[in-house]
């Protein structure tokens, strides 16, 4: 497959991927989709005819300043515009190609747009599906014999986010405050949180949801899931460590969560579907899936400080280490008659792998800050700090080409 747009095999939007995202272009927010080093406006496409077939009876498919009504339509929809732009980009389709004018409406470099926040997002899910993750995190908490909860095993643990403090790459983000208790003898404490984290995540998106009363079957949660994004969820540990108990999650985790701008589907990921890790307990029936139900996603994160542009890696990890999957998320989800909505968006949780390496959190790569991490500046990080910029990126990879995502980037400032 090869486009007249020319681009690199290390490219993460080639012929096979076709994300979706929304872009700022003269005031004005536009869907839009990648190909290359380039964005390409599907209003304007759509404008111009090239997608009638597939129109809306008011010929506004790609209407508004968000995903979510092209979201609605479903799967098969997003497939067919897949497939139209792969025909439209064909190195040998003469129709776009050899008209400079509809050239010219249509097609933006990448890195003179700004990318905004491409779906009204309803409600936000974060789950907790990373085996490592969990038991690393009770270890340190609880001691090796009590790592894992007795249910963690059996279903998948999650927690209602705050979607309104979702924000798109490259949004600063303010140090939040709270009550810490540094002392287990002394009184808390109010100010800056001190042990600030990221949490490497990927994230889904709902397309069409299911009706309150109803249920979505793992084994048909694809088709109601339109793709997928890199989340870096936030977290203030010290706040969380005096919080959590019994809730869980609250000021800790609700001041800021990050995504990637461009949503990449299901049809583009499925050359690179795997098998998840084998389920130490039987699960109950409901949680059961098919053939293979994760994807081997590529992971890094990488730290810039101020004192220096070059990124320093400190964490590669992958999809597929996820004990727990997308569609068992969707599927536990719902399966006591929650509805679901378009645009509803929910996360994997921290993404952590068997080595130390692909531990993907600050709290994990440094044991809780005993162990901190040394950058190439001679600075050393427990956990990050002001002015610190966290990169993070995800790709699908095979001999011909690259799936990827993109990076979400955010700088902590001070508060």
């Amino acid at each position: 497959m090869k486009s007249f747009i020319e681009y690199g095999k290390s490219t993460h939007f080639p012929m096979e991927n076709f994300p979706f995202g929304v872009f700022e272009y003269n005031g004005e927010r536009r869907i839009c989709t990648a190909l290359g080093g380039y964005v390409i406006d599907l209003k304007e496409l759509e404008e111009l005819g090239y997608f009638h077939d597939i129109m809306d009876k008011d010929g506004k498919l790609f209407r508004g300043t968000s995903l979510n009504h092209f979201m609605s339509r479903g799967r098969v929809l997003s497939g067919e515009v897949r497939k139209i732009l792969q025909n439209i980009f064909d190195e040998k389709n003469p129709l776009l190609r050899d008209n400079p004018v509809h050239r010219n409406r249509c097609i933006h470099q990448r890195n003179k747009v700004k990318m905004v926040m491409p779906v009204e997002i309803g409600d936000y899910t974060d789950f907790y599906s990373s085996r490592e993750h969990a038991i690393n995190v009770g270890e340190m908490f609880r001691g090796k014999d009590n790592a894992l909860m007795p249910n963690w095993l059996h279903i998948p643990i999650a927690y209602h986010g705050r979607s309104g403090s979702i924000v798109i790459s490259g949004t600063d983000v303010k140090r939040p405050k709270g009550q810490t208790k540094p002392s287990p003898e002394g009184p808390p404490v109010f100010g800056p949180c001190k042990q600030l984290d990221f949490e490497l995540e990927m994230g889904f998106f709902v397309g069409t949801g299911n009706e309150q009363g109803e249920s979505i079957p793992a084994d048909e949660a694809d088709e109601h899931i339109f793709g997928m994004v890199i989340v870096n969820d936030w977290s203030a540990r010290d706040i969380q460590a005096w919080e959590y108990q019994p809730l869980g999650p609250f000021l800790a985790k609700n001041f800021a969560t990050s995504i990637s701008p461009w949503v990449v589907t299901l049809d583009a990921l499925e050359p690179f579907k795997t098998e998840g890790p084998k389920f130490e307990k039987e699960l109950l029936p409901y949680l059961h899936t098919k053939g293979n139900p994760t994807y081997d996603i590529h992971l890094e994160v990488g730290i810039k400080s101020e004192m220096s542009e070059e990124m320093f890696i400190i964490c590669k990890s992958n999809y597929k280490y996820l004990y727990y999957n997308m569609r068992q998320h969707l599927a536990h989800h719902t399966v006591n008659g929650c509805n679901t909505r378009t645009g509803d968006m929910m996360a994997s949780g921290t993404i952590s792998g068997p080595s130390k390496e692909s531990r993907g959190s600050m709290l994990e790569i440094t044991w809780r800050g005993t162990e901190p991490v040394k950058l190439p500046t001679g600075e050393e990080r427990k956990f990050i700090e002001d002015g610190d910029t966290v990169v993070m990126t995800a790709y699908c990879e095979n001999k011909d080409f690259r799936i990827g995502f993109g990076e979400v980037t955010g700088k902590i400032i001070s508060n």
